[in-house]
């Protein structure tokens, strides 16, 4: 009996050795993963704050941005009370910039606006995150949320610092935003007239009269105003005698 009863166990006590060992050997790997992990963040680790500055500053001159970036993050993460802490967050930014990477510089401006509220650098980072939206412009038949969103944002600079520079350099960039957008309402009133939904166009004409006074779009909507107008009426004066 007791040799059958030990016969019977002998499966179950393998399969329990059998993973035993696969755990074993599973935490083996681990360990040794981890282990040449540990070592080169370690190596890594050697350089300095100086050195890591100077390596992210020599790419950022080179244009070199993604290597810049991989500098200045590791500046930032490993010595974040760091004097040039501050300088990597800006550069990273910057760099996601240069490589036309704008939903990631538009994330970092935004993380150093927040970060640093009264750091210097903050007209300059209001700008850059108005050129992230005003670099995805596109034409007048597409989504006008890019020449919106920068429209705002160059606003928002003049409003909290008029008179200084980056201010200033803003003032053309609006002019192409409050262009597009007045391009954009006018593709939509013709759309509208084209296709007889003349109340519809009427009104598009008349907030661009409203809102973009002085523009070449402006004027071409106070031009078509007047007739269109008229068709209202008439369509209104249509329904009242039915």
């Amino acid at each position: 009996m007791e040799t059958e009863r030990l016969q019977q166990c002998l499966p179950n006590i393998t399969l329990k050795v059998y993973n035993m060992k696969q755990c074993l050997i599973l935490g083996i790997c681990l360990m040794l993963l981890s282990g040449c992990s540990l070592f080169e963040e370690s190596s890594q680790m050697n350089k300095s704050a100086q050195q890591l500055a100077n390596e992210g500053a020599a790419a950022y001159m080179n244009r070199d941005y993604q290597d810049a970036v991989k500098a200045y993050t590791d500046l930032k993460n490993w010595y974040p009370f760091s004097k040039y802490a501050i300088l990597a967050e800006l550069k990273i930014a910057d760099s996601h910039f240069y490589l036309e990477e704008y939903e990631d510089a538009l994330i970092a401006y935004e993380a150093f606006e927040n970060m640093h509220p009264r750091n210097e650098a903050v007209p300059y980072v209001i700008n850059q995150m108005g050129m992230c939206w005003f670099k995805r412009l596109d034409t007048v038949d597409r989504d006008p949320a890019p020449a919106e969103n920068a429209l705002a944002l160059f606003r928002r600079l003049i409003r909290q610092y008029p008179g200084h520079a980056q201010a200033k350099a803003a003032e053309k960039s609006i002019n192409v935003c409050i262009d597009n957008l007045a391009g954009h309402e006018l593709y939509v009133a013709e759309y509208y007239n084209k296709v007889d939904e003349f109340k519809a166009a009427l009104k598009r004409y008349e907030y661009i009269v409203a809102v973009y006074p002085g523009t070449p779009q402006s004027d071409i909507a106070v031009d078509r105003i007047p007739g269109l107008s008229k068709k209202v009426m008439a369509l209104e004066a249509d329904k009242g005698t039915k």
